[in-house]
């Protein structure tokens, strides 16, 4: 790897981490010694890009420094247009469409040796066959979701029979054949899941749910670990 591109390398690997990220670390995911870590980390410095940290604790990349968007190697580029790929065949109608656009200007602002890994690409997924209509407006729920609001729902379970809910929304989910709408149920008092084709009717509330969608996402999160744990300890 040429040395500019490793600095480049440093620099991504600083930006997506949540906490300091050794030298060591540095070195065993760019293949190179921690000798030239701490040169290269020096040279950016000197640049006067914003690293804070020191060797033994590790190195973080300060707030407000980013890169021109549009730096992007050829794997980051496949990396990109195979998800919008996904999300075309996938999303629903906003997404897809969102999906199609950013191929779209992807294509048109990256260099041009670039453009047939856009255009022509190697790497694809396969589309959406027989995605059930949605039974909600899924963009809609994507945004109450932002805004912590309930959402109050008619749906049919596999066997046709009603129930009536009213839900604090967290996630979407986009599976290979279906979307799913998941929160917490004040009916059962727990989390849940309902496909969202089976959703017979769908009341965006203006309420608010006591408790920020974060907490509530992690809340989930811990429940699922916490079943694959149980499950896995019972096997």
């Amino acid at each position: 790897m040429r040395r500019a591109d490793r600095l480049f390398q440093i620099i991504q690997i600083l930006r997506r981490s949540t906490r300091p990220v050794t030298a060591a670390d540095l070195a065993d995911e760019l293949e190179t010694s921690k000798r030239s870590i701490y040169r290269d980390i020096s040279a950016l410095i000197g640049q006067r890009v914003p690293i804070r940290g020191e060797a033994g604790f590790g190195y973080v990349l300060e707030g407000g420094f980013d890169l021109p968007p549009l730096m992007l190697t050829s794997e980051e580029v496949e990396a990109a247009v195979l998800g919008a790929q996904w999300v075309a065949g996938h999303g629903d109608v906003a997404l897809a469409r969102a999906a199609r656009d950013l191929m779209a200007k992807i294509a048109v602002t990256i260099p041009e040796n670039l453009r047939p890994l856009v255009i022509d690409a190697g790497a694809r997924t396969p589309p959406g066959w027989n995605i059930p209509p949605d039974g909600l407006d899924v963009a809609q729920a994507r945004a109450w979701i932002r805004f912590g609001r309930k959402i109050a729902l008619v749906y049919l379970d596999a066997e046709n029979r009603k129930t009536e809910r009213v839900i604090w929304p967290i996630v979407v989910g986009y599976h290979e054949a279906v979307r799913i709408l998941i929160g917490w149920c004040e009916l059962r008092k727990d989390f849940r899941s309902f496909r969202i084709d089976r959703v017979a009717a769908a009341t965006f509330m203006e309420e608010r749910f006591p408790a920020r969608p974060s907490q509530l996402r992690a809340k989930w999160l811990a429940s699922l670990a916490k079943d694959a744990s149980a499950e896995k300890a019972q096997a």
